[in-house]
């Protein structure tokens, strides 16, 4: 069973960057799908990588291109073949809910629509893994819950899916696993969910 890990996290950035061995930790080992990935060789980083999807806060869109440019930018820099591409990428926008989105420009969408491509570009070469950083924290609350039941699904297909935030009501209402850190100590695991300690 995938998990669904809920982070409330003070130093977030850090721990997605540690994940993302972009920082290397001061003390103590970190474990990624079973594996010890401290003294990961810097040439195998890029591999590690590629078992994750990453969907930031702000979008980080490429604004020159389309959304299925945006998707397949995603899938080029793992060298996919053309023909994986215009397989996959459609396939991906319409689980999102983007078929008909294409061939927009990503100035031309809602802040929801936006985070949806995002969303569909880490999940493009089938990661084990999404990391979502504060996915919800540039939306109205509706657009919010759509994003957050997209995840959902995303997560009941298959997909690991940790979600870096501070939103207390959708931490509460979600009733997933809530991992609390501060200061770089676990002071709650919660398999329960909620925001409350």
């Amino acid at each position: 069973m995938p998990f669904w890990w809920v982070l409330q996290v003070h130093g977030k950035s850090t721990l997605i960057k540690l994940i993302l061995k972009e920082e290397e930790p001061t003390s103590g080992n970190i474990i990624i799908n079973g594996r010890d990935t401290t003294f990961l060789k810097p040439k195998r980083v890029p591999y590690l990588r590629r078992s994750m999807g990453v969907v930031f806060q702000d979008f980080r869109l490429l604004s020159d291109k389309t959304v299925y440019e945006n998707v397949a930018f995603a899938m080029n820099i793992v060298k996919a073949t053309p023909k994986h591409i215009r397989r996959q990428v459609p396939m991906v926008l319409s689980l999102v809910g983007l078929s008909g989105k294409a061939k927009v420009y990503p100035d031309e969408l809602s802040g929801g629509e936006q985070q949806r491509v995002a969303l569909a570009r880490a999940l493009v070469n089938n990661p084990s893994m999404i990391i979502a950083d504060e996915p919800t924290g540039n939306l109205d609350p509706e657009t919010a819950w759509d994003i957050m039941n997209l995840l959902n699904e995303i997560n009941l297909r298959g997909t690991t899916v940790v979600i870096a935030t501070h939103a207390k009501d959708i931490v509460d209402q979600m009733k997933k696993r809530v991992i609390e850190i501060e200061k770089g100590v676990i002071i709650r695991d919660d398999r329960k969910g909620g925001y409350s300690k």
